[in-house]
């Protein structure tokens, strides 16, 4: 989402450039009037390279942690190239355009990734058959009923070893902050991401999880962010991206009964967002129309009422 700005960039060469408008989600500056298509273009070809190095004439203008975000969308990575640009990534938004290492992010330094749901006893079955499909790039799963509390116990799943899949129950009772920090603590690795049952995760995906979890620590980020494509009855709704912050350090934890987000004692700057992939959520128009009002129900004034039109109306992509 696009909004007004004031911020400049100092290149290496010593220009400095005033940008009018930013995105307040990623934080790119664009030009006033700048044509996406010619942007994307440019950045493109700018993040083929070993060395991205801000040119001082394109029409748009990014910070290193920026750069971090848009690297994601091409499967790469970023490494910063002196104090400098340590400093900028890790106080954004620096006044410095960026300049960085990329590499691929399949070849790059991994840190291993649990792999959580949260879900009712009744789709538990489906969770199960859908897990062969990931076994390529996980292995550790904890599958969190909303039942009577019951600990882990072992399910045999093709493609995993003996032990690696377990299942546990706990009450959710109406606190899906406090279910999403029991599914946690259930993680074996230092990271998990959690999925709902009617969310899944293509593969490939899933493969880049562990190194963009090793990006993460080397940039002091506990929570990485990714888009969710929320399909009703198989149609692309127009909210999105609608970033979910499920790939999270072990440490971290949620609150909020409804809408449940990470705790992160440095707010945004210790978290990111990946776009090398996205989170698919499969509903309902039924379950559109009833959703928002029992959030309401469980915690007045945070429902999002507002969200039922959003969801129900098709994407319109204004790019």
């Amino acid at each position: 989402m696009l909004a007004p700005t004031a911020r400049a960039l100092t290149y290496s060469n010593g220009r400095r450039r005033l940008f009018r408008t930013a995105c307040d989600s990623c934080g790119v500056l664009l030009d006033t009037g700048a044509e996406t298509v010619r942007c994307r273009t440019h950045l493109t070809s700018a993040l083929a390279a070993p060395i991205f190095e801000s040119d001082p004439d394109a029409p748009y203008g990014l910070d290193l942690y920026t750069l971090r975000i848009a690297a994601t969308g091409h499967g790469r990575g970023v490494r910063w190239l002196d104090e400098a640009g340590r400093a900028a990534l890790l106080h954004p938004h620096s006044e410095d355009a960026a300049r960085a290492e990329l590499y691929d992010l399949t070849t790059a330094e991994t840190r291993s990734v649990s792999l959580g749901f949260l879900c009712r006893p009744e789709e538990c079955d489906s969770v199960l058959a859908k897990l062969p499909a990931q076994a390529n790039w996980v292995d550790d799963v904890a599958i969190l009923l909303d039942a009577d509390a019951a600990p882990p116990r072992a399910i045999a799943v093709p493609g995993f070893s003996a032990g690696a899949v377990r299942v546990a129950a706990r009450p959710l009772a109406g606190h899906f902050a406090a279910q999403r920090n029991a599914l946690q603590a259930l993680a074996r690795h230092n990271w998990m991401l959690q999925l709902d049952a009617d969310e899944t995760l293509q593969p490939a995906t899933g493969r880049l999880l562990p190194g963009l979890a090793a990006l993460a620590e080397t940039g002091d980020v506990r929570s990485i962010g990714l888009p969710r494509r929320n399909r009703v009855d198989g149609v692309l709704s127009d909210m999105f991206p609608d970033v979910q912050y499920r790939l999270n350090r072990g440490e971290v934890v949620y609150a909020g009964r409804v809408h449940e987000r990470p705790q992160l004692d440095a707010g945004w700057r210790e978290g990111f967002i990946s776009l090398h992939g996205a989170i698919d959520h499969h509903l309902s128009r039924a379950h559109v129309a009833a959703r928002s009002r029992r959030y309401e129900a469980l915690d007045p004034g945070r429902g999002r009422l507002e969200e039922e039109e959003a969801l129900l109306r098709p994407y319109r992509d204004e790019a």
